[in-house]
């Protein structure tokens, strides 16, 4: 490859051409998607079920002037269409992130000139100069190299660099990116090591990272089973409260024609049924939700994600930058003395060792970008800093590159004013031995050697040493003496925390399923370090290739090991396993991981390594790139999923008596036991209870000892509706039966009334309690901590009161003060109304 002075001879494109080019083919970046306008956004919004119920509900209340409820329930509209607005640019963000990575500055020649320009003028026929440190802008194809490795972690998930040889006539098309001595490079990708000359092939979408962009363009974010199962119980309380509502009027106005009381009776039925708590209680959940999982160090960027983390059956984890540490450090070192195993030395370097590192360094970079290379000068740093093997003084005479035909390279050393040349060699072992002449015997003895390291995952290179005392250096390394020195094996650590965290997960019921570009020996390697199982079967890329979408959907049952996965295959080993009926959640930090990410079910994006694109498209971003804090997420998540169902129990529940109430006299011509304003007290209780008390319940005790929720089964299944349903029947009947009690002893229509409304709302905090938990007693329940719980029962209590023995108050509530005895009899028969409930947990654990 010619010097960095000398591209004379190299005259590139001419100013005239670059400019049509970039006019025919456009800038080298990612086009952007077309937004929506916001009237069409408002539109979609409008058609939505939950946002017809909160708009029916507030024109409810202030029909019936309740205008404080009114104004609640529409500021809750504008809520709505600014989440809606945030998700819509979370595309176009991920897009614009995909761009600015994908256009940094590059070197290039025009007109036989060397250049600088933004990476987005670019175009195609571009000769570009590549040296260590850069940032590829286009896809290129390599004229020349000298030791030119590049880091396609991002596109591909390896752990090391990978090797680059020149252009020969022999090679087709561009090749996905991927192993060594492809004579390709690729946008967005670093050169970690050397120089190249290359030619740009593809520009802007038409690159692998554009490829990437437009799979993100192209993918819609689902729905969550929450969202569906609410929007599902929505339009069916609407429905029947629609119907009841006229059935009421009808009923009214016919049998004591008077249709105006018979409207507001109505209406009165249609506040009592519609459940507007449901999309709030939601929103409140989620939101809240997502401030504790906050506390975990996790980002909620997409926030119906939360509910589903805890849904989740199947965690894909990215191993590059995830599992592992994205950083190479030397694990295990080998001469003819033996192994020496660092991890379980800490570190400590015996003196036979000295020699292998001394001269891995001597044979490496003064001031690396290649990551072995920044293992081996670390280690020797560490280790080596208080002897004399670290030579900062010597001179670099010459440099030996790497080739295609000799994959070893040689850095020749002059010790200060030292007539004699120190050599140091490092490479492939194979290509080391050959520089040694090693004998056939010799090679296979250590060969064996090599093959130990490579099954533990290990990358093993070779060191050799030699001196030499001419004043004319020879024209290539096979003419040095090389003495063979011993084998380094170099890994990239897993995470600490890793092993602990997908014990966690299986403790949880949460199937792990490693997806990685790298090669299988190493993934293999990484799957045993954590625990994963089981950790000897492996899927390829080009096996997943062979595959039909039937055969994967079965294959993905038996193994959790995919190895050499470009960014497509991510994805649709995603989508394999949500046609499964998996709840699928993804982990990953790098651009090959986007598409993936975005079509999970939760996509979680490492904060701190990951790449803005991952981060853009991910619902969850872990702040602090710790992997255990995904177990912490999902136990909120199933803490939400819990408390969720519940409150949307006691909603239901407590519904149940509210209509009786409101339709039963109606139908049988008794006076109203229910009016509008005894409603909206009764949504003073529910609304912060099922929004504040049950979101601060604590996690059931077995949160993460159970398997994940069937993903086929309903969040609100009919089990749950039916026990809820029979929750507010017993309080319907014991309400009505006091009424009865109060008419027949002969009290008055409004002291009947008045104990009627005492036993509902004692009845509605025996609900309170009884529902907490599932697991355990409204008895144990009183001792767990939840300040919100108590804060609501006094206030209800106090006010109850005060509409009760206030004059002014009970006049507008139609009640009237009653006797003690009365009372309590209310009391008692209210919070009997959960004793069958209790003793239903009770048999059923």
């Amino acid at each position: 490859m010619p010097q960095d002075s000398d591209f004379s001879g190299i005259p590139g494109l001419t100013p005239q051409e670059a400019a049509t080019r970039l006019a025919a083919d456009g800038y080298n970046e990612l086009p952007s998607a077309r937004p929506r306008t916001v009237a069409a956004i408002a539109w979609g919004v409008a058609r939505e079920p939950m946002f017809l119920l909160l708009l029916a509900c507030g024109t409810i209340y202030l029909v019936l002037g309740n205008v404080r409820e009114a104004i609640m329930l529409l500021c809750f509209v504008g809520v709505v269409m600014g989440i809606t607005l945030y998700q819509e640019r979370k595309t176009e963000r991920a897009l614009e992130a995909l761009r600015n990575l994908s256009s940094p500055r590059a070197q290039v020649i025009r007109g036989g000139q060397t250049q600088r320009i933004p990476g987005r003028e670019v175009v195609r026929g571009d000769i570009l100069i590549l040296a260590e440190g850069d940032r590829v802008p286009a896809d290129a194809r390599v004229l020349a190299s000298s030791n030119l490795e590049a880091d396609e972690s991002l596109l591909t998930g390896e752990s090391v660099p990978v090797r680059k040889r020149a252009h020969d006539a022999g090679t087709a098309e561009t090749p996905r990116p991927g192993g060594d001595d492809l004579p390709y490079v690729y946008a967005s990708t670093l050169v970690v090591q050397g120089k190249g000359l290359v030619e740009v092939q593809a520009i802007g979408v038409h690159t692998q990272i554009g490829h990437i962009g437009r799979a993100l363009q192209t993918l819609k974010q689902e729905d969550t089973t929450l969202q569906r199962e609410t929007a599902r119980l929505v339009r069916l309380f609407a429905i029947i409260g629609m119907i009841l509502c006229v059935l009421v009027v009808v009923a009214y106005g016919l049998s004591r024609d008077d249709w105006l009381h018979g409207l507001l009776a109505g209406l009165a039925t249609a506040m009592a049924i519609l459940p507007e708590e449901f999309p709030v209680v939601m929103s409140v959940f989620l939101a809240l939700g997502a401030w504790r999982i906050s506390q975990h160090r996790v980002l909620t960027r997409r926030v119906a994600a939360v509910e589903m983390l805890g849904a989740a059956t199947v965690l894909c984890v990215d191993k590059t930058g995830t599992l592992t540490q994205n950083r190479m450090s030397v694990r295990k070192l080998w001469t003819s003395g033996g192994y020496l195993d660092l991890d379980s030395t800490g570190g400590v370097l015996p003196e036979a060792f000295h020699e292998l590192v001394e001269y891995g360094i001597l044979a490496s970079q003064r001031d690396p970008f290649d990551p072995m290379e920044q293992a081996l000068r670390g280690q020797g740093t560490k280790a080596l800093s208080a002897t004399e093997h670290l030579h900062d003084d010597w001179v670099l005479g010459r440099a030996y590159p790497l080739s295609r035909e000799l994959l070893a390279l040689s850095h020749v050393w002059r010790a200060g004013r030292s007539e004699h040349y120190v050599i140091a060699a490092k490479g492939a072992p194979e290509a080391i031995f050959g520089l040694c002449h090693l004998n056939e015997a010799q090679e296979q003895e250590l060969m064996r050697n090599v093959t130990m390291l490579a099954s533990e995952g290990l990358r093993v290179i070779g060191v050799a040493k030699a001196q030499f005392r001419a004043p004319d250096l020879p024209q290539q390394q096979h003419d040095f003496s090389f003495e063979f020195v011993g084998l380094v094996g170099l890994a990239d650590p897993i995470r600490p925390s890793v092993p602990e965290a997908v014990a966690a997960c299986y403790a949880a019921g949460i199937r792990v399923v490693m997806i990685t570009g790298d090669y299988p020996v190493t993934a293999r390697s990484i799957a045993r370090q954590i625990g994963l199982k089981p950790a000897d079967a492996v899927v390829t890329g080009a096996e997943l290739d062979a595959m039909t979408d039937a055969d994967l959907r079965e294959r993905v049952k038996a193994v959790c090991i995919f190895a050499r996965m470009a960014p497509e295959q991510k994805l649709r080993l995603v989508q394999v396993l949500k046609e499964n009926g998996e709840i699928v959640a993804m982990t990953g930090d790098g651009v090959n991981d986007a598409p993936a990410l975005k079509a999970a079910h939760i996509g979680v994006a490492m904060g701190g390594r990951g790449t803005d694109v991952a981060r853009e498209s991910a619902a969850l971003v872990l702040l602090d790139d710790d992997f255990s804090s995904i177990v912490a997420a999902v136990s909120v998540g199933r803490r939400i999923s819990d408390n969720l169902r519940k409150a949307m129990s006691y909603i239901v529940a407590v519904h149940v008596p509210i209509v009786g109430l409101s339709l039963i006299p109606v139908l049988l011509q008794w006076p109203l036991v229910l009016m509008p304003v005894h409603i909206v007290f009764l949504e003073l209780i529910i609304d912060p209870t099922c929004s504040i008390v049950f979101e601060a319940e604590g996690p059931e005790a077995d949160a993460m000892r159970r398997p994940p929720r069937d993903p086929k089964a309903a969040l609100f299944g009919r089990s749950t509706i039916v026990l809820s349903i029979l929750q507010g029947i017993a309080v319907l009947a014991i309400v009505l039966a006091i009424f009865l009690l109060a008419r027949s002893l002969g009290l008055g229509e409004a002291q009947a009334r008045t104990l009627g409304f005492v036993t509902l709302v004692i009845s509605n905090l025996a609900l309170i309690f009884t529902n907490l938990s599932w697991s355990r007693s409204a008895v144990a329940v009183l001792r767990l901590p939840n300040p919100a719980l108590w804060w609501v029962v006094a206030a209800t209590l106090v006010l109850l009161g005060v509409v009760v023995y206030v004059p002014m108050l009970s006049g507008l509530f139609r009640l009237e003060k009653t006797e003690v005895r009365y009372l309590l009899l209310s009391a008692i028969a209210g919070v009997s109304s959960m004793l069958w409930f209790e003793a239903y947990k009770r048999w059923y654990r």
